[in-house]
């Protein structure tokens, strides 16, 4: 909770910085660097994980039903929600889903994919949907991890967790759902963290 605060804190820092100051020259190769400091801290993030070769030796191939179910129920409600938003489309908003709760990742991949075809201000408002959505559904998986176990099951809160299911939300759904979801729930994070780039492009370009 303290992280996510402090990233809307920073947001709103930013916004009033935007609004007093002419910024626009060099943003375009800061988002950039920051995109590519974004890919290696992901590449770090999995590789130096020392205890993931122990905890892959105890995945069965049907685990690989729970991030294929967080990918194919996150991208069909995000399908559903254009219905409700005439600005932007279907694949606009499916691009948004894809962070799957990686909100700095996909919000910067989402505003220099679209920048070419819908310009640099619209691009910018996608982008930081994508940012508050994926807060959201972070924050809301955090608050709400007793209560989604409690009625939608034990594999609920990891598919809710999204990309954070290995690491930030980690403890609480270890602590909903048991330890011996935790195999489950780090081979889920791993594998919708590869993901969200593959996504977020195919979605962006079509």
């Amino acid at each position: 909770m303290k992280n996510n605060l402090i990233v809307l804190a920073i947001f709103g820092i930013g916004c009033l910085a935007g609004a007093g100051f002419q910024l626009e020259a060099n943003m375009h190769n800061w988002s950039l660097c920051i995109l590519y400091a974004l890919m290696l801290q992901v590449g770090i993030g999995i590789g130096s994980n020392r205890s993931l070769q122990q905890e892959l030796k105890k995945l069965s191939p049907k685990m690989l039903l729970v991030p294929a179910a967080t990918i194919t129920g996150t991208l069909a409600f995000s399908a559903a929600a254009s219905l409700l938003l005439s600005q932007w489309s279907v694949f606009d908003c499916m691009a948004v889903g894809s962070g799957f709760a990686y909100y700095s990742l996909s919000s910067i991949l989402i505003t220099q994919f679209k920048e070419p075809s819908i310009g640099l201000q619209l691009a910018t408002e996608l982008g930081t949907i994508a940012l508050l959505s994926n807060i959201i559904r972070e924050m809301m998986s955090l608050v709400g991890a007793p209560l989604i176990r409690k009625y939608f099951g034990q594999l609920a809160p990891i598919s809710a967790a999204g990309v954070n299911s290995m690491d930030v939300l980690l403890p609480s759904i270890t602590r909903c759902s048991g330890k011996e979801v935790m195999p489950i729930a780090i081979f889920h994070g791993i594998l919708i963290d590869l993901s969200v780039p593959f996504f977020v492009n195919l979605f962006c370009n079509l």
